[in-house]
């Protein structure tokens, strides 16, 4: 199963690996979850391959993991690269712990709200975004949480890797003079009542 069988089939044919591919992604997981329970029953052993990141996080995945391990299945990881953790390496603010959330709301009010629920933690946190809604993140950061520091990988691993350190407003003017492009990891600070992070 895979969250894109294009990718997948390229990367199974660089090994000269040759099996049949289904899709299973956001929105049709839940019906290939059922689909995952019923091979491994019959005998077949089933493994699930996302486009990047690790599956179950921010990616296709846990619909499957829940669904095989009520029907009593066993499930295992072989780990995959996530940006969360390489983006909190990467900005120095890790060490004692974070708050992964995933993708905030699309809309502007919910994601204030959802970042101000967030700011009540002591740990830094992390968000994903694409980059045609970076700068409304990073608005409604400086709105929610004035201006702590902020970090955003873009690109991670990839070629034209970018990492920038600042506030939500300096970041703002950077983003500002041309097209954002590739995928983001956004690390906020914790708020200056937070306790130290070594």
């Amino acid at each position: 199963m895979a969250e894109d069988t294009r990718r997948t089939r390229r990367l199974l044919a660089h090994y000269a690996i040759h099996t049949r591919l289904l899709s299973s992604h956001r929105f049709n997981e839940e019906r290939r979850a059922q689909t995952a329970v019923r091979r491994i029953r019959s005998g077949e052993a089933v493994a699930l391959v996302t486009d990047a990141g690790m599956p179950g996080v921010s990616d296709p995945g846990s619909r499957t993991a829940a669904a095989c391990r009520a029907a009593g299945l066993p499930v295992h990881v072989i780990p995959g690269p996530t940006a969360a953790a390489a983006a909190l390496a990467l900005s120095g603010m890790g060490g004692g712990g974070y708050i992964f959330a995933g993708f905030l709301p699309r809309r502007s009010g919910p994601r204030r709200r959802r970042l101000a629920e967030l700011d009540r933690a002591s740990l830094p946190m992390i968000v994903y975004e694409s980059p045609h809604r970076l700068p409304a993140l990073l608005a409604d950061i400086e709105e929610t949480m004035g201006s702590r520091r902020v970090f955003i990988a873009r690109e991670l691993t990839k070629r034209y890797e970018e990492c920038i350190s600042g506030t939500a407003a300096e970041l703002r003017a950077h983003f500002s003079a041309g097209k954002i492009r590739g995928e983001l990891t956004v690390v906020i600070a914790p708020g200056r009542s937070s306790p130290r992070q070594d």
